[in-house]
């Protein structure tokens, strides 16, 4: 079955060390994409595109800066993908996602562990729903996002809430 990403109540979001002080945060408030899964054959796929148009720091000149040419550069390339390959079980329980990871037109490997896989139907919307909560660890030298080290760190953890629903 392939459901539809819900903008709605699905989120990335991203968590980076700052000069070694603090830990900053962010998130995009715009995605979409589609899920398939079949939990009798263990298997599925998904395809999230995320806007990077709406990054939102909490800071307005911030985000204009990370959205600029030396760092995400929206105006060249709007939006980052993940497209899955495989889905990791552990008996009948979804573990991990095993996909690419594309930002800035460089595609690398992204594993996302899955910390709650759930489907069934949602008693509000009385529609057949799919969520997770994934997260994953990059490199952003290794897509040639640089700009900042060491300063800014390598490291990102990034994070997706996703629903998805049955059309």
């Amino acid at each position: 079955m392939e459901y539809a990403i819900d903008p709605e109540h699905t989120y990335a979001s991203f968590e980076i060390d700052h000069l070694g002080f603090s830990t900053q945060r962010g998130q995009f408030n715009r995605s979409s994409g589609s899920l398939e899964f079949d939990p009798e054959a263990r298997s599925g796929k998904v395809d999230i595109r995320i806007d990077v148009a709406s990054l939102d720091t909490g800071l307005a000149a911030r985000d204009e800066v990370l959205r600029g040419a030396d760092w995400f550069n929206a105006g060249d390339f709007p939006d980052l993908l993940f497209r899955s390959q495989r889905f990791v079980f552990e008996q009948d329980k979804l573990v991990a996602v095993e996909g690419t990871l594309v930002m800035l037109g460089v595609l690398k490997p992204l594993r996302l562990e899955i910390s709650r896989f759930k489907c069934g139907l949602n008693l509000a919307s009385r529609k057949r729903v799919c969520g997770a909560d994934a997260q994953g660890s990059l490199r952003r030298s290794d897509f040639g996002l640089s700009n900042g080290l060491p300063f800014v760190g390598d490291e990102v953890r990034l994070r997706i809430q996703v629903e998805a629903y049955l059309p």
